[in-house]
């Protein structure tokens, strides 16, 4: 079993003391599992105690993520448009469904919880109940203040949820702005027409990459999908694949007795995704505002994530009973949801205001920004279309 030990980026800060001592322990951690696995795991295991580990994963461990002291920053961040846009489909979402609750998963530094409250206040449309779903112990509280001090009154109908409740018991919309990227992942690669799984082995004092048996559930997804490409994939080719996507997906969307799951993300339908020239895959790793390709060093202080197949989101909706309402790009999504009317109401503000709001609207809807990288995908039942997000362009036939 050969390693290819995994080489750190160059350029990238020097994490602090106390920082290398947790990437310490979260390594020592994965090492005693891949010890006790015989040599190796898969990466998708791998990826699972990297984000995840209690009390060590990347997610749950403290480390703030979000912002100029983070390793990004998502829109929400960005100021109060996205907010605003978005609050435009809750509303009609929640007006069909005759619902009274938005459920937000991944709530991050909860700019977008306390946005959203006050654009749907603001149109006659707040609801009864905001409900977060947050893995992360340290952005739970990180929501609780940036609620307190920015939502008012609205703070008091927010709740933190530690389990899900019964499937079928919401009515109204659930919404997840980077959350899909962030489901552990299979890498697998194409080595003489066979599949085989990438894993992870010891390599010095780091890790390294190997070449594994599949697991059959693993090469039956890739050999699916190159049945719907029509076509093999070629040799060396290397991508990844989310088993748990489909589960993830019916479990969320379950909880909807009526009402819609709305997904934005950064990802590509699924004949992009797997374009010949897309051969080395999507991986990406965030640390201190770099990006890089290497997810194998600096454990539980990066961000590890993988570009979404929108045409799998798009099957698991359609496995668990859902209706697929809607699928276009972030850019158009917002137009659709009145982004330029919302940005001239905002029009008469100081200059040095308007200059940000001009950078907000570029990052949020320019192709070479956020506007085409990230799509927006709408899983509905009992909630008739079209949505307003995406009656500008929709890009269904894509899928």
């Amino acid at each position: 079993m050969a390693v290819a030990p995994a080489v750190p980026p160059r350029g990238l800060p020097e994490p602090p003391p106390e920082a290398r001592a947790h990437a310490a322990r979260l390594t020592a951690r994965i090492a005693a599992e891949i010890d006790a696995a015989g040599g190796a795991i898969p990466f998708e295991r791998y990826m699972e105690l990297a984000l995840y580990a209690p009390g060590l994963g990347y997610y749950v461990a403290g480390a703030r993520k979000l912002g100029p002291a983070g390793d990004f920053v998502t829109a929400p961040e960005l100021g109060g448009l996205f907010a605003q846009c978005l609050a435009v489909q809750c509303a009609e979402v929640l007006e069909r469904s005759g619902g009274d609750t938005v459920v937000e998963l991944g709530a991050g530094s909860g700019a977008l919880a306390a946005g959203l409250l006050a654009a749907l206040e603001a149109v006659g449309a707040a609801p009864r109940r905001y409900a977060i779903v947050e893995v992360s112990p340290e952005l739970r509280e990180r929501q609780r203040a940036t609620l307190a001090a920015r939502a008012g009154a609205l703070a008091g109908r927010v709740e933190w949820w530690e389990r899900l409740p019964a499937p079928g018991s919401v009515r109204g919309v659930i919404v997840a702005n980077e959350v899909l990227d962030a489901l552990p992942v299979h890498r697998f690669r194409i080595r003489g027409g066979r599949v085989r799984m990438l894993g992870v082995a010891r390599a010095g004092e780091g890790f390294g990459w190997v070449e594994l048996d599949p697991e059959p559930a693993l090469e039956r997804a890739v050999r699916a999908v190159e049945e719907d490409l029509g076509r093999a994939l070629p040799e060396g080719y290397t991508s990844e694949l989310c088993l748990r996507l489909a589960p993830w997906v019916a479990t969320v969307t379950g909880l909807l007795g009526r009402g819609a799951a709305l997904f934005v993300d950064y990802g590509h339908p699924r004949a992009e995704y797997y374009h010949e020239t897309r051969r080395d895959g999507t991986l990406m790793c965030h640390y201190r505002h770099r990006a890089h390709g290497e997810p194998l060093v600096l454990a539980g202080l990066q961000d590890i994530t993988a570009h979404v197949d929108f045409t799998a989101v798009a099957e698991a909706g359609a496995a668990a009973g859902m209706e697929l309402l809607g699928y276009t790009s972030q850019a158009w999504f917002l137009m659709g949801c009145g982004l330029e009317r919302h940005a001239q109401a905002l029009a008469a503000a100081p200059e040095r205001e308007r200059w940000r709001l001009a950078q907000e609207v570029r990052t949020l809807a320019l192709p070479t920004e956020m506007g085409e990288r990230f799509k927006a995908i709408a899983l509905g039942r009992g909630v008739e279309g079209p949505l307003a997000g995406f009656a500008l362009r929709d890009e269904r036939h894509r899928l």
